[in-house]
């Protein structure tokens, strides 16, 4: 009887709170699932109030809450109030759930505070969470000393936690000691093949991801979702076709039940391999269209340009209720950018507004970059003002819009206001910011902008050296370019071509052509461009039979059909020679460019120079029927007829000129003076210094007339 009593004083007082925890634990669980923080919280109180605060299963419930509303301190008060913590399971969600939420550095300190706690060890479930945070951080340094823990711990038997070690060695880039340690496993399971596809194909070592998947085969592992979406997409990306189609039909072959992930990859290869037809009938074929396989097939026809297929397909994609991402709108702005549509290209950025879509800094860059492209400059303006300009690319697409339309002084100021900014410039940005200087010959800006290269340490970027080379060559500053030049760290077919344009275009045919003879003996082959260089050259220097001998070696040699630029040149040099009748031959014997006006204004201009006037006349008639408004012809022709003292037929001329209502075109120049480039046109006055500038010109002109050196 006394142990009867005895049973009943020990139990009973316990019971109720067995009672409370029973009940509120549900209750929780259902807060997490709703995401009820309100309720989660008078929860929580209740849990005070009841003296439940050490419990650890309502613990880690309440953990788990606060994570699912981002509420990461709270998460961590609930932790750290525990009085004894003494279930690894705790410990463990916790540290899973700061890797979940990318929060590696308290996920490592976590770890750090578990080695030092008395009475528990890292268990299996441990490892993976703290190596995924080293990942995220790229700490090799430190997942090796978790890798010795494993080791000591005797963990390394265990595929799951060893999966994880060859994880994190491949995503920090250690791709030598994950190959060893993969090699090293005795047991692998298909999750553990994944994880090493997967990180070859996210470094983009695609080729070595496609190789790994038929190792994996051979080793007699049946590839699953996982594994196929990986290869699939590495096909992709590497653009094989032939291998994504192999792929495809053993999955026919073998009966694979294709699901989401797999459909929308193979969706995407065929997309992005130009099989538009085949990604469409797999597309149809999914019974739920998710939003990547929907991206994918507008991406794909907004890879060839057809913007009618991808508008039909966003508004169907609307209509079957999946709303587009950043990555959706990138794409239909990118192929209204591609065909130049400008009325789709608002009916998106209008869809944007309408939708309260707050855009991020890829739709902002693909507006600028459409609104550019469809020649509406003012409105890519607007869209750059409303833009957070933090990122370099929101800098890059305005820099090389101007640039593409021609706008080089704006271009010039947006670089400065993005180094006022403190915007570091990449690549991209040098590269575009000196076609400008190379456009402008602005010479001083250049060597500025060589110095940010030097400081930025972009002097083995061979693109930007080539842009670099580029720029000095255009200036006419030809000992920088071969200083350039000689340090690339490797020579392109672009580099050779851009030295020699530099000798050729300076006088200096020579040294032209012996670079030509040093190019054709090393690996780079020349192209229609490097040719065109060099009878440039020959050009400027009057080696008239030089020049034909490679304008022949271009064709005969190196089998390169000749272009109205590459006829254009031959024209030209024949011209300067006084070689005009020949030239015309040629013209009238090429059926192509018999009646081209660039060629034949190249060949009326050799008239007027040599005072060819018969010839002269008969080409100036051509043009004139070609184009009766070009003033240009009227002005050349009548110049002829002065030079050679036909005044009445120069004077009829200038008449027809009044009678049609044409005028000349004012001429327009710049110079650069202390590293700013000042702009001006015929009879300008709108310079601040204008009066002084033109008293200057008249004294030089007064010089001049007499012959006179001026001294200063």
């Amino acid at each position: 009887m006394c142990v009867c009593v005895c049973v009943c004083v020990c139990v009973f007082p316990l019971h109720p709170i067995c009672m409370d925890t029973i009940k509120l634990l549900p209750l929780l669980r259902s807060c997490i699932s709703s995401k009820s923080l309100k309720q989660g919280k008078l929860i929580h109180q209740k849990i005070v109030t009841v003296g439940l605060q050490n419990n650890i299963a309502l613990c880690k419930s309440l953990i788990n809450l606060y994570f699912s509303c981002q509420l990461v301190e709270s998460a961590k008060l609930v932790f750290q109030t525990i009085e004894n913590p003494l279930d690894i399971s705790l410990w463990n969600g916790i540290m899973a759930a700061y890797t979940k939420n990318f929060m590696f550095i308290e996920a490592i300190e976590l770890f750090e505070r578990l080695l030092h706690f008395p009475y528990l060890q890292p268990d299996r479930y441990t490892y993976p969470s703290v190596l995924k945070a080293c990942s995220g951080l790229s700490r090799v340094d430190y997942g090796k000393i978790i890798h010795t823990h494993v080791i000591k711990s005797g963990f390394l038997s265990d595929v799951v936690i060893t999966s994880s070690i060859v994880g994190m060695y491949a995503k920090c880039g250690v791709f030598d000691l994950a190959m060893q340690l993969f090699d090293e496993m005795p047991e692998r399971d298909a999750a553990s093949w994944n994880s090493l596809i997967s990180c070859y194909y996210h470094s983009g070592q695609c080729a070595k991801a496609l190789e790994l998947f038929e190792k994996m085969k051979s080793f007699g592992f049946e590839p699953d979702s996982v594994t196929l979406t990986t290869v699939i997409s590495s096909c992709a990306r590497l653009l094989d076709l032939e291998r994504g189609e192999e792929i495809h039909k053993e999955l026919v072959r073998k009966r694979f039940i294709l699901d989401g992930f797999v459909s929308a990859a193979l969706v995407d290869m065929y997309g992005k391999c130009g099989c538009l037809e085949m990604a469409k009938e797999i597309f149809e074929q999914i019974p739920r269209k998710s939003l990547v396989s929907w991206n994918s097939m507008i991406g794909g026809y907004s890879l060839i340009g057809d913007i009618n297929s991808c508008i039909w397909l966003f508004q169907r994609m609307n209509k079957e209720g999946t709303n587009p991402t950043s990555t959706t709108l990138s794409s239909l702005l990118m192929v209204c950018s591609r065909s130049a549509k400008l009325q789709h290209g608002k009916f998106i950025h209008g869809y944007i507004v309408r939708h309260g879509i707050e855009p991020d800094i890829f739709i902002n860059s693909s507006l600028v970059d459409m609104y550019f492209k469809c020649g509406s400059v003012v409105s890519a303006e607007i869209v750059f003002e409303k833009t957070t300009k933090l990122n370099v690319v929101a800098w890059n697409v305005m820099i090389s819009g101007y640039v593409s339309v021609g706008c080089y002084f704006k271009a010039l100021d947006i670089f400065n206001d993005m180094r006022e900014a403190g915007v570091k410039p990449d690549a991209f940005t040098f590269t575009s910011i000196l076609a400008a200087c190379s456009q402008l010959a602005a010479l001083e800006q250049g060597k500025e902008i060589h110095k940010c290269i030097t400081g930025s340490k972009f002097e083995t970027n061979q693109i930007v050296m080539g842009a670099l080379l580029d720029m000095y060559a255009k200036c006419g500053a030809v000992n920088e370019a071969l200083s350039v030049f000689n340090q690339l760290p490797e020579r392109d077919l672009v580099s050779w071509t851009s030295m020699i344009t530099a000798y050729g275009s300076h006088g200096q045919v020579f040294e032209a052509l012996k670079l030509f003879g040093e190019m054709q003996q090393s690996n780079a082959k020349p192209d229609r461009v490097t040719f065109l260089a060099v009878m440039s050259a020959c050009s400027h220097a009057g080696l008239v039979d030089e020049g034909c001998y490679y304008f022949n070696l271009m064709i005969t040699d190196y089998g390169i059909k000749p272009t109205i630029e590459d006829y254009s040149c031959l024209i030209d040099i024949l011209g300067r020679a006084g070689r005009l009748h020949e030239a015309y031959g040629i013209l009238q014997r090429t059926q192509n460019i018999r009646e081209d006006a660039g060629l034949l204004s190249t060949l009326f201009s050799a008239c007027h120079l040599h005072g060819e006037v018969e010839l002269g006349e008969k080409i100036a008639g051509l043009l004139i029927e070609k184009d009766p408004d070009d003033p240009s012809t009227y002005i050349t022709l009548a110049s002829m007829y002065a030079s050679i003292k036909k005044w009445d037929e120069a004077r009829k001329v200038r008449l027809k000129m009044k009678e049609l209502g044409l005028k000349k075109k004012p001429g327009c120049s710049w110079i650069e003076v202390n590293k700013k480039i000042q702009p001006f046109f015929v009879e300008d006055t709108s310079h601040p210094q204008a009066e002084m500038v033109y008293e200057c010109l008249s004294s030089l002109i007064s010089h001049m007339e007499k012959d006179e050196l001026l001294s200063y």
